[in-house]
């Protein structure tokens, strides 16, 4: 069964990996082009094209691809099915159409909760008890195709997108060999996508800011739904500060706060909109990633905003 695979990230990098140990065939590579990269803004390729080039499978880089910039791609590998994973584009008609056995998405969601963008992200920031993956059969639609395998994890305490990301990584993984053995058989039965549905746009700046009068709760999913990248923040004596950890401060504490308010003490907590945070891991701006208390040791800040 002849394949392209189209991923840019490192969610991405699981599934092709997945496909290579498994033994399926891999005749080409799409990814996202070379971005510029740290101090030096060094063209740096993304992960699939350096796990791929790893292979010696060849890779395609096009900036677009709506204007039939793959279809001589297409006519020279004849793709029986195209495998997509976090590749960062829309696909327009000609190549949804083109494979036989259709285009595959690997999707890290439970859909047709979360479409989009940042379904790691938002499951945390809304508090969803569990997640998943779901691989699907795509359309025109964003996320809106027939469903094929689904496999589910439990959200901990302890999760935030880092731990989440890797985990469901995995799960992408061999979630899609088992859907491409089950294609091979001619046991998939895709499944139309019914019930509540969701979008899970694009991590802007507004989403990253936290509000300080929102419940405990709500500002440490958002925490976790944003660590380690790109990271919650608040400004703090009017400069930019990421909070990368917090958790919600059971015990009683008295005293009149304003929602932001740093309250005194060995601990940085902070009060809330129904009580108080403690932030455990912040990173103030210019300064490496710090623990509050290390934080509270060269700075007496008086409120978050």
């Amino acid at each position: 069964m002849r394949s392209i695979f189209m991923g840019s990230s490192d969610f991405a990098v699981e599934s092709l990996k997945a496909m290579i140990e498994s033994g399926y065939e891999v005749n080409a590579v799409v990814s996202q082009p070379d971005k510029p990269k740290g101090r030096g803004y060094t063209l740096t390729p993304t992960p699939v094209k350096a796990y791929a080039l790893t292979l010696d499978i060849p890779v395609y880089t096009p900036d677009k691809i709506k204007n039939g910039e793959l279809q001589e791609l297409l006519d020279e590998v004849k793709p029986d099915v195209i495998i997509v994973a976090a590749y960062g584009k829309i696909l327009p008609p000609y190549i949804l159409n083109y494979p036989p056995k259709g285009c595959i998405n690997v999707h890290a969601s439970l859909l047709p909760k979360y479409r989009g963008a940042a379904p790691i992200n938002f499951c945390l920031i809304d508090g969803e008890e569990k997640t998943g993956v779901t691989t699907m059969l795509m359309d025109e639609g964003l996320d809106t195709g027939d469903m094929l395998l689904k496999a589910e994890t439990e959200i901990t305490a302890d999760d935030d997108v880092g731990t989440l990301h890797d985990r469901l990584a995995q799960m992408g993984g061999k979630l899609l060999v088992a859907t491409l053995k089950a294609l091979e058989e001619g046991t998939l039965v895709p499944e139309k996508q019914t019930g509540e549905s969701s979008y899970a746009s694009m991590i802007t700046n507004e989403t990253r800011k936290i509000d300080f009068t929102d419940s405990s709760k709500n500002i440490v999913n958002r925490v976790k739904g944003l660590s380690p990248i790109p990271a919650a923040y608040a400004l703090c004596g009017g400069k930019n500060t990421k909070i990368f950890k917090a958790s919600v401060v059971e015990n009683h504490i008295s005293g009149d706060y304003e929602c932001g308010q740093v309250v005194p003490g060995k601990e940085l907590i902070v009060r809330t909109g129904d009580g108080f945070i403690r932030i455990d891991e912040i990173q103030p701006e210019g300064k490496k990633r710090m623990g509050g208390a290390d934080f509270l040791r060269g700075n007496k800040p008086e409120k978050f905003e």
